[in-house]
């Protein structure tokens, strides 16, 4: 819509004004508008304008708990809106607001007029979101200098749909103090996105790539590779600056509980070793291992040969079982046996529970009707390289499809989110058995399911974990990175969430994540596999002149060229150079499991291979706006994009 020099670019009605600091308000204290995104040549603004409306306006009710100093009749309400406030009935009797109007007399009401506002975006600070369970849906614009406006009743639902609309032109990040708060950045807009697109690293404009990120970076790295910038900041960080840690996470480092912070001074560290990989465990090496009753008399020699030299690869199919969880180290042969017969039958009776659902059903499940949906699109763009899952027809496609639908039965907390097709995919290509693959993947799922979650805590940690060690290892790179806006390695995002899958060939991840599984040489290795990843790129980023733009590029062409046998060695040296420095920062210690009289702590939950498995737990956000069941979904929504396949072909 176009208004003189103006456009309108997102409009929407039913949004009302509560004026009213009575406990039952009269009908003129709801005012009906419309609210509006307008473009006003390089300038944005957010309009709220009310309207004339026919029918009654709907009557609700406040209580507020423990009220001192306020009459029963007449509370006054905190427009802050606290969670203490609960909306309890939306509905309200019109004779008693008629008989409250006639005892107090006629008053003169205020014009509507006067509740109108315009805010340039760029004055935005922040939008606050209401408490789930509170009816309506409401948000609340706060001002850069600090001023709250009149919150904002969304009736007909539609807080969703302005939020969206909002991206185009801020970053919306949610505080890392308060998930009901939404805080604003502006883009810098024009030199980002405009970077971004020169790059061709995405295939959508990057107009609103930055809060894409922030919402939902499964997403949003998949399309080329992660993306940082000080932007970032607002999520990995809280408001005053400093970087957001978990109480008693090892990366932080506290000293004095009351600083929250140890200094890192330069820990002077040792040589760096040489190591060299040894040969792969072969199947006559691991018979040995055996006792006649075909349990394995060494597991952690053992674990340790498969650290220092991979695995052969017909024996991966069974060794992997083992380094999964999936069989007892403990076991014997006959052991295994009755296990996978009773995990068999588990397996099958999940996947019925899915198969078992009629179309009439899943019309009314839209949680299922979701997951399908995701899972399709992915299973379709996953490995389509590999021989293995080429072609339209594969039965690969088949199985990788059923076996995260499955999963979606076996842990309801957490569903399926992009990225587990890439988790997937290797183990179901080395088993090639729907049962097998399912167990072992739920095996590395218990590893890596932290990361998957809706609040990414676990992900900002492990980022923030990573700076850590790269601080203690190399200043003068981190100095360097920061310099180039570079510095909260947000590129790595990709490299953590899914454990290095779209960086390496095919057949090279195989040899790394069976590396992994061992859980040695300490925990948080693949943090180390990072740095070392980071180390072998450190004259290229620093010599080279590399700014914001390039370093972006360079590390995105980083996919498929990088050696994991080089890698490794690096990343290993990089622990055994760590382990011999006798005043290392305390909080790198704990990191590494490297404290005296402590238990390491690692970022994914486990320091070795997977125990008996129990469903895992997802740890709940609020990311949608409650609403009562008549009311529209407001919530926010994910935004998906497209990936291209990166993975190489691997014949099985």
């Amino acid at each position: 819509m176009e208004l003189g020099a103006c456009r309108v670019a997102f409009e929407k009605d039913g949004v009302y004004l509560h004026t009213s600091a009575k406990r039952h308000p009269d009908q003129d204290s709801i005012i009906p508008g419309v609210i509006r995104i307008i473009e006003k040549g390089s300038d944005t603004l957010l309009q709220w304008t009310p309207v004339e409306e026919t029918s009654d306006a709907a009557q609700i009710t406040f209580t507020k708990k423990d009220m001192v100093g306020c009459q029963a009749d007449e509370e006054i309400f905190d427009p802050g809106y606290e969670p203490d406030w609960a909306v309890i009935s939306t509905v309200g009797t019109h004779s008693r607001v008629q008989e409250e109007t006639n005892a107090s007399g006629p008053k003169s009401p205020v014009p509507r007029g006067q509740w109108a506002f315009t805010l340039h975006l760029s004055e935005l600070k922040s939008i606050r979101k209401s408490k789930p369970g509170l009816g309506w849906s409401y948000l609340i614009f706060i001002t850069k200098d600090g001023v709250s406006i009149q919150a904002l009743h969304f009736h007909r639902g539609g807080t969703k749909a302005l939020l969206k609309a909002l991206c185009k032109y801020v970053i919306l990040a949610t505080s890392p103090k308060d998930s009901r708060l939404y805080l604003v950045y502006t883009h810098d807009s024009y030199a980002l996105s405009h970077s971004f697109d020169e790059l061709q690293l995405f295939d959508d404009s990057s107009s609103n790539l930055v809060s894409r990120f922030l919402q939902d970076p499964y997403a949003a790295t998949f399309g080329g590779f992660s993306k940082v910038t000080n932007f970032f900041r607002g999520a990995l960080h809280h408001e005053d600056g400093t970087p957001q840690f978990a109480p008693g996470d090892p990366s932080t480092g506290n000293v004095e509980d009351e600083t929250g912070f140890e200094m890192i001074t330069c820990a002077r560290l040792g040589e760096r070793p040489s190591v060299q990989r040894e040969t792969a465990v072969t199947e006559q090496e691991w018979e040995q291992h055996l006792d006649p009753d075909g349990r394995v008399r060494d597991p952690t020699g053992l674990r340790r040969r498969i650290f220092a030299g991979g695995l052969s690869m017909p024996l991966r199919k069974e060794a992997w079982k083992y380094l999964l969880g999936y069989y007892a180290w403990d076991n014997s042969s006959e052991e295994n046996k009755a296990q996978v017969r009773r995990k068999t039958d588990e397996y099958f009776r999940m996947k019925l529970q899915w198969k078992s659902v009629s179309e009439e059903q899943e019309r009314r499940n839209s949680l299922l009707r979701g997951y399908r949906s995701l899972i399709e699109r992915d299973v379709s763009r996953t490995d389509r390289n590999n021989k293995f899952y080429e072609g339209s027809e594969n039965p690969g496609l088949v199985l990788l499809n059923d076996v995260l639908m499955t999963y979606c039965m076996y842990n309801f907390d957490l569903g399926y989110v992009q990225g587990m097709s890439d988790l997937l995919s290797p183990i179901l290509y080395i088993t090639q058995n729907e049962v097998d693959a399912f167990w072992c993947f739920c095996g590395f799922m218990e590893l890596v399911h932290r990361n998957f979650e809706e609040s990414q805590e676990s992900m900002k940690r492990q980022l923030a974990q990573l700076t850590l060690l790269l601080r203690v290892l190399d200043p003068p790179l981190c100095d360097f990175l920061d310099s180039k806006e570079s510095g909260s390695l947000c590129f790595c995002f990709r490299w953590i969430l899914i454990w290095f899958k779209r960086e390496f060939a095919f057949s090279e991840i195989l040899q790394l994540w069976e590396a992994l599984w061992t859980g040695l040489p300490c925990p948080n290795f693949h943090l180390l596999v990072a740095c070392g990843i980071l180390d072998a790129e450190r004259q290229a980023l620093m010599n080279s002149g590399f700014g914001f733009n390039e370093i972006l590029k360079h590390i995105n062409e980083l996919t498929m060229k990088m050696s994991v046998e080089d890698i490794l060695c690096r990343a290993e040296a990089i622990y055994r150079q760590l382990a011999a420095t006798p005043d290392l920062p305390r909080n790198v210690q704990e990191l590494l499991g490297l404290s005296e009289g402590k238990s390491p702590s690692p970022s994914t939950d486990t320091a070795s291979s997977p125990q008996p498995l129990s469903p895992s737990q997802a740890q709940e956000m609020e990311l949608t706006d409650s609403v009562s069941p008549s009311q529209p979904d407001s919530s926010i929504e994910i935004l998906p994009t497209e990936e291209a396949s990166t993975s190489q072909s691997l014949s099985p």
